[in-house]
């Protein structure tokens, strides 16, 4: 039985997009982007557990409308290009923290993620509570293959694999995954004492191609549109 008590969601959303301008408010299928993470969060956890961390207005109110008391304007100084996932944890926690909410682990839901389900969520949890590893993460296999078709220029300018392997097919290559965005599992107690980059047991928890799409340029927006299309007729 999962201790949903003892989780806090996290949804980052700045206002801020370069490849889909304003992306987190914009409609999908009729529905503002944000939406689909908040409704697929509140499938799993009580609304008191969800936080939207946002800079802006807009994203703000959207968040309140599915009943997010909890939805948090973070500092514009911690909404710029160049701010991590683990400086936004980090000031969430610390705003939680003061609102006397206890919870022992985070769990990460980026916006762009509109085909991640209260299923997916569920079965990472089971994942991470099952196992000892510092953090759980969701993926995708990646057709791009360093063993296969990846390449890296030498100081000579020729192109190499950049992974050495004797491999005549991907299908013969390593399996190679990649993070598809849509959820990642930690501690609070890791998160504070360890970049994303230090940590060391990561557990993934593998999605459907179809499931993983992020939305990040206007063609992940089409491809998005096609999919619910074709689950609508």
């Amino acid at each position: 039985m999962i201790q949903i008590d003892k989780y806090l969601v996290v949804i980052p959303a700045r206002g801020s997009s370069k490849g889909i301008p304003r992306k987190n408010v914009k409609l999908l299928n009729g529905k503002p982007l944000i939406h689909f993470t908040i409704e697929a969060a509140q499938n799993v956890f009580d609304s008191s557990r969800i936080c939207v961390s946002t800079e802006d207005l807009e994203i703000n109110i959207l968040a309140k409308q599915k009943g997010l008391n909890y939805s948090y304007v973070r500092p514009k100084e911690l909404a710029t290009d160049l701010t991590s996932s683990h400086e936004v944890i980090l000031d969430v926690i610390e705003y939680y923290n003061k609102q006397g909410l206890a919870f022992e682990t985070v769990v990460l839901l980026q916006p762009t993620s509109p085909f991640r389900t209260a299923k997916h969520i569920i079965e990472a949890i089971n994942l991470y509570e099952s196992s000892d590893f510092e953090m759980v993460v969701s993926v995708k296999e990646t057709k791009c293959n360093p063993y296969f078709n990846l390449f890296e220029e030498n100081e000579f300018g020729n192109l190499e694999l950049s992974k050495k392997g004797n491999f005549t097919s991907r299908q013969s290559a390593p399996k190679i995954y990649e993070y598809n965005g849509a959820i990642y599992i930690f501690s609070k107690e890791t998160i504070m004492s360890k970049q994303f980059s230090e940590f060391e047991k990561i557990k993934k928890y593998e999605m459907s191609a179809i499931d993983s799409v992020d939305l990040d340029e206007p063609l992940d927006w089409k491809m998005a549109e096609l999919i619910l299309n074709e689950k609508t007729n």
